[in-house]
């Protein structure tokens, strides 16, 4: 007997690396523009230590940023987020210290995000994410 299960979305493998190597490179000139919810999100390498930019989608909600996972969690910036316990996000020419991500119902996240995305976000099931302002560096 097949379960009435709802998958939560998320973007195929191909996509994301696509986007890794050539939208995300396109989409830092908005980052860099202030333009909508186009962010950086700065975070370090749980394994090489080495330093990490990754184009993201923030939107503002209460005290930290709320991020629908396109990717789902197994995404590198969000193990190194974990790893480390937080990050940094450049957002608007400001940038903010971050925790690590928390798991977000999407009642409470839905309302952070444009009207036209609430519904597309609902049907597919999309997973969300919270992170706190921890301080705001400059």
């Amino acid at each position: 007997m097949l379960q009435n299960r709802r998958r939560s979305f998320q973007l195929p493998g191909r996509i994301r690396i696509v986007n890794k190597y050539v939208t995300n490179r396109l989409l830092r000139v908005f980052v860099n523009l202030s333009l909508g919810p186009f962010a950086f999100l700065r975070h370090v390498g749980r394994r090489s230590g080495k330093p990490y930019e990754t184009v993201i989608w923030v939107w503002l909600l209460g005290e930290g940023f709320v991020i629908a996972l396109t990717y789902g969690t197994k995404v590198d910036w969000y193990y190194n987020m974990m790893a480390a316990g937080g990050g940094e996000v450049l957002w608007h020419k400001k940038v903010y210290g971050v925790g690590k991500p928390e798991p977000i119902d999407p009642e409470t996240a839905l309302p952070a995000f444009p009207v036209l995305f609430r519904p597309l976000f609902r049907r597919a099931g999309m997973q969300f994410v919270w992170m706190k302002f921890i301080q705001r560096v400059v």
